[in-house]
């Protein structure tokens, strides 16, 4: 049976796509510093530190640098055609429609897993707080809220995400000015001081080169989102001049918020301090510098963070999921905007296989969920693979047109490949790696899946296509 959309006429604020240019330069700004920062940094990365030591530094530094390359090939394709699809519409046009496709729906994927994810984290701090209160009733609130600020206007996305933005900025450079206090013995409450820990337990890498790779691929993951700013901002005005200074950006935000908040935590703690695993990088330092209420402060900021992240999920999976709409890939209801340019269907579409995901988990069998799960891993890794293969054509075929480039990519093409050999070495070495077999595996099966059923559109276009030209 096939879907009809509801055609609503376009106000003056909106795209040619049926958008609402809502966002305001400042949302795009702050989304871009610190949008996507969630608890991966505040406590996950205590998680990597114990895995690595010091040399987790390396590691965050490999991660970052390719983020930073990746986003830059990105924000070439996006200044010259800003589009909510991003990089799925990008593959769609340089390498295929099959490969749109499946980049496509396999990201929606991945952020459909985030929002449960997420929601399941904050749920856990407020019944901590409030333990007469289950945890799902915290989750079902938090996401209901959440998906009904989405449903009204991408104002309301784009203000929610400002202020969440803005604490975990304040939230990042107290803890740096702090750190930075007790490395130079500044800090009256401090017990620790310098940066001995650096080297004075087994060393700098004290675990080997391996721990430092295994390291970069949990880091990896903790950079994911970076993209979701060529996303948003296809809903603001002059959405080229967003994305330029979005990207240019980039460098000094990894710089700031990952590598020298984690430099900060390596120099005040040991790394094999079994706490950093245990509560978190962020905690454990600032228990060390003698900072009362360590404990609630972060968990504030890790709630409000995990909240943060919940509402970009569930704002890229929308989006993503009307651009596959708009180009016939998925229902065509999902591409259906109410009168303030909001894609309502594809946000309650995205909601509602949230839910089902989390259903899931209480009616299947653990290793069914865990397997879905564990395909969100190196789908960060194949949308860069994406974006890069998509970068190198797309200049090719721009450059035989003689188009003018206002945004280029770093030493092209040279530079290009080499991030498309460092993403295969990666994914071979992961395929070898019994902790990631299972994140290979179930992405790789997924996307066969995903890829067989885009080509089954193709061919479906092609018959429709075929017959409208007969009957013509």
């Amino acid at each position: 049976m096939a879907f009809t959309a509801k055609v609503v006429p376009m106000s003056n604020t909106q795209t040619s796509s049926g958008l609402e240019q809502g966002l305001k330069p400042r949302h795009v700004t702050m989304l871009s510093i610190a949008g996507v920062i969630g608890a991966g940094l505040f406590v996950g990365s205590g998680h990597a530190i114990a895995q690595a030591g010091p040399a987790v530094l390396l590691a965050y530094a490999a991660a970052g640098t390719l983020v930073v390359l990746v986003m830059r090939m990105l924000a070439e394709m996006a200044v010259a055609s800003p589009d909510t699809g991003s990089f799925s519409t990008y593959a769609d046009r340089a390498i295929g429609h099959w490969a749109g496709f499946t980049i496509g729906w396999l990201y929606w994927w991945f952020w459909v897993l985030v929002i449960p994810l997420e929601a399941v984290a904050a749920g856990t701090i407020l019944h901590a707080w409030f333990p007469g209160v289950e945890i799902w009733v915290f989750t079902l609130v938090i996401t209901l809220l959440l998906t009904i600020t989405n449903l009204f206007s991408v104002k309301n996305y784009g203000e929610f995400e400002f202020w969440f933005a803005l604490v975990k900025v304040l939230a990042i450079v107290g803890f740096i000015v702090l750190g930075a206090l007790a490395i130079f013995g500044w800090l009256p409450t401090s017990g620790v001081s310098g940066v001995s820990h650096l080297v004075d337990t087994i060393g700098f890498m004290p675990n080997g080169i391996g721990a430092v790779l295994a390291a970069m691929l949990t880091t990896m993951f903790s950079f994911m989102g970076t993209e979701i700013v060529t996303i948003a901002a296809a809903e603001s005005k002059d959405p080229s001049k967003q994305i330029t200074k979005a990207t240019n950006s980039v460098i000094w935000r990894i710089g700031l918020f990952y590598l020298v908040s984690v430099f900060i935590v390596v120099a005040l703690v040991p790394w094999n301090d079994p706490s950093l695993a245990k509560v978190g990088s962020y905690q454990t330092a600032l228990v060390s510098m003698g900072i009362p209420n360590a404990k609630l402060i972060v968990d504030i900021v890790v709630l409000i963070a995990v909240t943060s992240c919940l509402n970009s999920a569930l704002y890229t999976a929308s989006r993503m999921l009307f651009s596959l709409s708009k180009r016939g890939d998925a229902p065509a209801a999902a591409k259906r905007t109410n009168a303030s340019g909001t894609p309502y269907w594809a946000v309650m579409m995205s909601t509602g296989a949230a839910f089902v995901a989390v259903f899931a988990n209480y009616v299947a069998p653990a290793a069914v969920f865990e397997f879905l799960l564990a395909s969100s891993g190196a789908i960060a890794l194949l949308v860069y693979l994406v974006i890069a293969v998509s970068q190198l054509r797309m200049r090719k075929k721009r450059t035989a047109k003689g188009e003018k480039i206002e945004f280029k990519m770093w030493l092209f093409p040279g530079l290009t490949w080499a991030v498309i050999v460092f993403i295969v070495a990666i994914l071979t070495i992961m395929l070898f790696q019994p902790d990631h077999q299972a994140e290979i595996m179930s992405t790789g099966l997924l996307s066969i899946l995903v890829v067989a059923a885009g080509l089954l559109v193709t061919r479906r276009r092609s018959a429709e296509k075929a017959g409208a030209s007969v009957l013509n």
